[in-house]
């Protein structure tokens, strides 16, 4: 399979930016991956995401999502010393459930845990009510945007969270998975989300019970 190069094929103003998200990854993994590896990461990760409707902020999305994919890769081939536990939360469209539900890790685990959040056919942008409800518990998700999984993220996992994504979910054998049927906020307003921002919230409070990680924030109805 080709992959599209984005320092060529990106627009000619953006073309700098991805400079620089090449240059500071090639910095940050030197001596872990070829720069051929990282490279084919990037292309892969632009093809992905190229489509985002937020086209101005694609260079960051971009080096986030292949920084996410890199630190995955390296645990998968045991070139990181990061012991921390690794959840993945996978939909279908990673524009609610999955996000709310890192959201609700990110902020409750702070820097204890490596969360990851997915989908199988990720939508442009995330939920703006997912994003509402989330804010008025002081958890900010608006700057996040939907990817898809890879392979890598799901092998590189301690705990897989699946929600609503069915048979298009990946399967490895060995990795522990929680399938949650938890509703879906997709066409809900705000009110109708707010059930379920609490619900992930609970869910995720007992997984990070289950790994022994305490929490570092509360939050407030």
């Amino acid at each position: 399979m080709t992959f599209t190069d984005p320092l060529t094929s990106a627009p000619l103003e953006m073309r700098p930016l991805i400079k620089g998200v090449t240059d500071r990854l090639q910095a940050d993994f030197s001596g872990i991956f070829a720069s051929e590896t990282i490279q084919r990461y990037m292309a892969e990760s632009w093809d992905s995401l190229s489509g985002a409707k937020v086209a101005s902020f694609i260079p960051l999305f971009l080096e986030r999502f292949t920084r996410q994919r890199l630190r995955a890769l390296a645990r998968v081939e045991g070139k990181s010393s990061d012991t921390r536990p690794y959840v993945v939360f996978l939909c279908v469209h990673n524009a609610g459930r999955s996000q709310m539900a890192a959201g609700w890790m990110q902020h409750l685990a702070g820097d204890q845990v490596e969360v990851f959040s997915g989908g199988s056919d990720p939508a442009s942008v995330v939920n703006a009510a997912a994003v509402e409800a989330m804010a008025e518990i002081g958890i900010d998700i608006s700057s996040e945007f939907p990817k898809p999984w890879t392979d890598e993220v799901v092998r590189a996992a301690d705990v897989i969270v699946t929600m609503g994504c069915g048979d298009s979910c990946p399967i490895f054998p060995g990795k522990r998975y929680l399938d949650w049927e938890v509703g879906d906020p997709a066409g809900l307003p705000v009110a109708g989300v707010r059930p379920i921002r609490d619900d992930l919230g609970e869910r995720v409070q007992a997984v990070m019970h289950e790994l022994g990680i305490p929490s570092r924030a509360s939050t407030t109805n």
